[in-house]
Parts: structure tokens; sequence; C-alpha cells
């Protein structure tokens, strides 16, 4: 019997291990390129009008945006003067080539108003500095609501642009964890909002560290939107009006867990993100093909909506 046992447990481990490896092999194939060490935390991404990738760091740094060339390394930077980082999170773009850099990390549950900062396209900015239009906004719905209540989701790591509105996707810290990410609206100019609801999409609920979405991308035809987490990239496609969740819906695979934190597309079909460094792993920028990669269907689009 003991030897049964552990003849069980031996293959078991073995299992686990071809498991690991093989994961490890998949993210590993997906690597663009190492990323500078000024940018261990990255949190955001987007591409300029000259195909130039743009990186923004997490909490603790400066207000700057870090020019990422195609070695690596960081080839200009542009520090926003009227901005601060107190948690930096995302970056996208709208039709025009403006930026938004999204400053709504929430961890502690303490800030009631958030802001994103809306500059020009770097290409478009003449030196090292610029000033931003700044967008402030609440949650509608949590306005009367008292610091520290038991409703958890409304931390927020990823937003987009599309058709002249902002969309936000939260990062769930409720208990017990539903694996819920809430999909609200705002204005994209300077003004005080309250974000309305929209939908929602539950992504796991298993471990929520591994459900947490922490970065968000439209396509430039504003067809198909990409979500991150630590594992995989969800891809909706077919949403009617601005509901991305009703919609078909895919997940992608990553391989081994890291923290990924930033993504955006190149083009229709290219989609790169980046993971933050832990322990000397990580800090890379890794690209999927979608027409390559293995898409899981989750959800079809409803006939109505197609």
């Amino acid at each position: 019997m003991k030897k049964q046992l552990f003849g069980s447990l031996a293959a078991c481990c073995f299992a686990l291990t071809l498991v690991v490896a093989y994961e490890v092999v998949q993210l590993a194939h997906l690597k663009l390129v190492k990323i500078d060490a000024q940018l261990k935390e990255v949190s955001g991404l987007e591409f300029d009008k000259q195909n130039r990738l743009w990186a923004i760091n997490d909490s603790g740094d400066e207000p700057i945006l870090y020019w990422v060339k195609e070695d690596g390394t960081v080839g200009r930077t542009i520090q926003i003067q009227n901005a601060k980082n107190h948690d930096w999170e995302d970056m996208t773009q709208d039709d025009f080539g403006h930026f938004f850099i999204g400053d709504f990390g929430n961890n502690a549950k303490d800030r009631r108003w958030l802001t994103i900062y809306k500059i020009e396209n770097p290409i478009d900015i003449k030196g090292d500095t610029t000033q931003a239009e700044i967008i402030k906004f609440t949650y509608a719905d949590v306005l009367n609501t008292a610091p520290g209540a038991k409703e958890d989701n409304y931390d927020l790591e990823a937003f987009v642009y599309f058709k002249r509105q902002l969309y936000l996707f939260t990062k769930n810290r409720d208990v017990p964890f539903d694996g819920k990410t809430h999909l609200h609206r705002i204005g994209d100019h300077a003004a005080n909002y309250k974000a309305q609801y929209v939908s929602s999409f539950t992504t796991c609920t298993g471990l929520q560290e591994l459900c947490w979405i922490t970065s968000a991308a439209m396509s430039p035809d504003r067809s198909k939107l990409v979500l991150l987490d630590s594992e995989r990239l969800w891809l909706f496609e077919n949403w009617q009006d601005d509901d991305f969740f009703s919609g078909d819906v895919y997940k992608i695979k990553l391989g081994i867990v890291t923290q990924k934190e930033g993504v955006t597309f190149f083009d229709n079909n290219t989609v790169v993100f980046t993971d933050e460094e832990f322990q000397g792993f990580g800090r890379n920028a890794y690209v999927v093909k979608l027409d390559e990669s293995r898409k899981i269907k989750v959800r079809a689009a409803s006939k109505d909506v197609r």
C-alpha cells in the first residue's frame, strides 16, 4: 500500500512539474524583450502615432511616461507637471491620439474621488514636460457609503476609450469573492463625473489574485476588447452598444502565473502585454497574435446581439 501511495504521489508531482514546465515555456515563447530596470512595476502601455511603445510605473514613481525602445531600453521620458502618481494603473488612447493615464488605484478603499490625466499624443509634445487635462470621478452608488463598508468592488486598474466615453473595469475585492468585474462609464474630457454602472462579467471564482482584472485594451478598429489577469487574456467581440460583455467571449491562456499588469494593441491582431519584476523574474514585454492563439470560447453572443 505504501509503495502504491508513494508511486501515486510521485506520478502527481511529475505531472505537476510537466504542467509548470510547459507553462514556463509557453510564456517564454511569447517574450518580446526585457524592459529597462527603470520600469520595475509597469502598469500601463500604449503605442503612439509612430508605433512607439510608452509605459508608466505603478505608485511610488514620479508622474512620468517612458518610451520603451525595441531593445527594451528607455529612449525618452515625459513628465506631467500638474500630475501626481498616487497610484497609476493603466493607459488608453482616443481616436485623436490623446493619451489617458488612470490614477485610480484604490487598494485601501480610502479614495472617494479618482483621477484620469489626459495629454497629447507623445509625438506632439515638444520637450520633456507637459500639462494634463484633469478628469475626476467617483461612483454614483458609493457617494453615501461609509469607507470600510462591506461592498468592495471599487478598486480599479483597467480602462478603455470607446465612442467619446471612458469605460472602467473594477478589480474585485469583495468578501466572499464572486469573481465579477463591474463595467462603469464616464466622459472623456475635464469634468467631475459620477461613474454609471453598465454591466458585469465573471472572470473566475478561485483565488482572487489570479482573477483580478489588471489592465484593458481596445483594438484600433474598436471591434475587439481584451482584459488581462495574471493567467489569461479575456477577448470580447460582437457586443451590443457599449455593453462589452454582451457578445462573444474567449479566454487565451498566457502560461505561468506572473504579475501581469499592462496590455495594449499594436494592431487589430497583435496584443502586447507586460509583467512586473518579482524576485528577478518578469519585467518583460510579450506579444500575442490573436489569429495564432488557442482561443477557448466561454460564451457566444445571443442572436439579437449579432
